[in-house]
């Protein structure tokens, strides 16, 4: 899966849907969520993107989102965030999430 920077985080969420993953490694949520993303990633291959964006190493982009707790996830509809989500949830739950915005 795709980690954002600050560098290319514009760029990569400027068109179509994407699921940004606010993560950091020594979050054992994160780490729960990591598999489940990973295989939404290959499901929705063609129709949105899933990436993440490491808090530990994009502190300016973890600010500018507001995100102090993680994971959170947020959905991007063409450059603009149209959702958000804190913490662990089910597979169902994100999917949920990203056909709203589709």
């Amino acid at each position: 899966m795709e980690i954002l920077t600050t560098e290319n985080f514009a760029e990569k969420t400027k068109e179509g849907v994407v699921l940004v993953d606010f993560f950091a490694d020594w979050c054992g949520p994160c780490k729960m969520l990591a598999p489940v993303l990973e295989k939404l990633a290959t499901e929705y291959e063609g129709k949105a993107r899933i990436v993440k964006v490491n808090v530990d190493n994009d502190t300016a982009l973890a600010r500018q989102f507001g995100v102090v707790s993680i994971p959170n996830m947020f959905v991007f509809k063409d450059g603009q965030v149209v959702d958000s989500l804190l913490g662990y949830n089910s597979a169902n739950t994100i999917k949920a999430l990203i056909d709203k915005a589709l």
